[in-house]
């Protein structure tokens, strides 16, 4: 339950088709995060997955940056991962607004911990 070092940080990014951050954006974000959690190979020692939680600690939690390098992908990291953000939540802030921004190869993943779209309620929106 920690952030992964920023260079694994920068890596589960790319590879998992993420959006690339520069490494000044890591290194300030990657541990500012209410919560984190990356799992490792332990035959590698490879950092083979993470993802983030922002939050304010009360009622308002919002999932980030799940990412899953590509050859470890469909082994159930990513279900491991965003069980073990949904549980630190739920002990710390039960009954806890969580969102997140899904797109489309981890929304069979999401809608199986109980996210659905919010639309057309209300619709995510970002600034440009």
């Amino acid at each position: 339950m920690e952030p992964p070092a920023v260079d694994d940080y920068l890596r589960l990014r790319k590879e998992s088709g993420l959006s690339e951050r520069t490494r000044d954006q890591a290194e300030k974000g990657v541990n500012g995060a209410w919560a984190a959690c990356h799992v490792v190979h332990v035959e590698s020692g490879e950092t083979a997955g993470m993802g983030r939680v922002l939050g304010d600690g009360g009622w308002y939690f919002h999932i980030i940056d799940m990412a899953v390098l590509p050859h470890h992908q469909r082994k159930g990291i990513g279900d491991a991962v965003l069980t073990a953000l949904l549980d630190h939540i739920d002990a710390q802030a039960p009954g806890a607004y969580v969102n997140l921004l899904a797109d489309p190869p981890g929304r069979r993943l999401y809608a199986r911990h109980g996210f659905v779209e919010s639309a057309p309620g209300s619709i995510g929106m970002r600034r440009r």
